[in-house]
């Protein structure tokens, strides 16, 4: 079989998002071994026989954070000829949202690090172009959907929320106007618990087991 018959080798990335210390924050490992030793890159690896590229996406997400049954979706392929140093190789990117109260720490976690995503420097192989369009799918999602509840812990309140978003889309949202259209989207309920402050209590919220994170309604938070 010639070089340009050969098959290539299959890999899965998984960006690997969470909220904490208020920043958007992203798992990064470093490489032990060439190509790019010592260098950070996206949690990932190859993709076995005897599984789904979802399930070696799972995989990889559980052994790095601990957590399984969580936001997972499937970015895009990269399959650039010269993107691994090693030969052909093609790489399915995942990325996952993660509360970090759930996150316990994987078989790497002396090699893993959180980053603030606007920390990240140059990343090995094409990692920075997965992350950068990994940020963007999630940015472009929070318009449209309730994806950016699987970033915050079982119960919240309605400003903690906010918080959450404005994080990720790097922007302040109304308060008055955020609460409206949340509300009405019908995707939360009241915990039945307040959280105890100075001043009146907090309300909590919980994300309906009922509702889905594809709730559409155009530009929720613009």
């Amino acid at each position: 079989m010639s070089d340009s018959q050969a098959r290539p080798s299959i890999t899965v990335d998984v960006v690997i998002f969470t909220l904490r210390e208020d920043n958007l924050q992203v798992l990064l490992v470093k490489r032990k071994y060439e190509p790019f030793a010592n260098q950070w890159a996206i949690p990932g690896g190859f993709v076995h026989s005897d599984e789904s590229l979802e399930d070696a996406a799972r995989r990889e997400l559980e052994e790095e954070t601990g957590v399984r049954d969580v936001y997972l979706e499937q970015l895009y392929t990269f399959g650039a000829i010269k993107r691994d140093p090693r030969g052909r190789v093609i790489t399915v990117a995942y990325f996952a949202l993660v509360p970090f109260t759930a996150v316990r720490g994987g078989s790497d976690a002396s090699e893993a690090r959180w980053w603030p995503v606007q920390a990240v420097a140059e990343l090995a192989f094409d990692h920075s172009e997965i992350l950068r369009y990994a940020l963007t799918r999630l940015r472009y999602k929070l318009e449209y959907s309730a994806v950016g509840f699987q970033l915050l812990p079982e119960k919240f309140s309605l400003t903690e929320l906010q918080q959450a978003y404005e994080i990720i889309l790097g922007e302040t949202l109304d308060k008055r106007n955020f609460r409206r259209k949340i509300l009405e989207a019908n995707v939360i309920e009241e915990a039945g618990v307040r959280r105890e402050r100075e001043g009146r209590p907090a309300r909590l919220y919980r994300f309906r087991d009922d509702a889905v994170a594809e709730v559409r309604a155009r530009r929720l938070f613009p």
